[in-house]
């Protein structure tokens, strides 16, 4: 199973994709889609949907699993990672995925084992989970990579369907 996982954000939204198959990982791809503050709103919602379209179609995944977001006492941050991540889900629909959600600490759980691990246990799994020689960086890439994760480990694929 071919998992993107997303840490939707408007500056910064971080990408992973794995393949999960026989409780073992293989790391495809993982990167960011970064939005330069000087441009538009609308601008850097389309450059996000753009880029998050061609990796969907290039890629192909089975699954979009994406991080909920996470209430922050700065209201208009909030609001404009809520855009993001409903560009996210959009492009995601309009490829014919199934989206599933987590919130941050499902995640926690989910990569961890437990749902008040700090950032950097989640980061150190990550890495060891995924053989890689180093935590992915920005740190929006390394919690991508762990709702993907999250997502392979709660078995929510095994009676999956995708809406054509």
């Amino acid at each position: 199973m071919i998992i993107l996982g997303i840490d939707p954000g408007l500056a910064t939204l971080g990408c992973g994709i794995i393949c999960y198959e026989g409780n073992h990982f293989k790391t495809i791809a993982y990167g960011s889609i970064t939005t330069p503050s000087t441009i538009s709103t609308p601008m850097r919602l389309k450059k996000i949907y753009d880029e998050l379209n061609e990796l969907i179609i290039k890629y192909d995944p089975e699954v979009v699993a994406i991080e909920e977001l996470f209430f922050n006492t700065n209201t208009k941050t909030a609001l404009l990672v809520g855009h993001a991540r409903g560009v996210a889900v959009l492009a995601a629909v309009n490829n014919d995925k199934e989206i599933f959600e987590y919130t941050p600490l499902q995640v926690k759980q989910g990569v961890t084992g437990y749902g008040r691990a700090d950032k950097m246990q989640v980061q150190q799994m990550v890495r060891t989970l995924l053989n890689l020689s180093e935590i992915p960086k920005p740190d929006d890439v390394a919690d991508a990579l762990a709702v993907a994760i999250c997502h392979a480990h709660t078995g929510n694929f095994k009676n999956m369907f995708r809406v054509k």
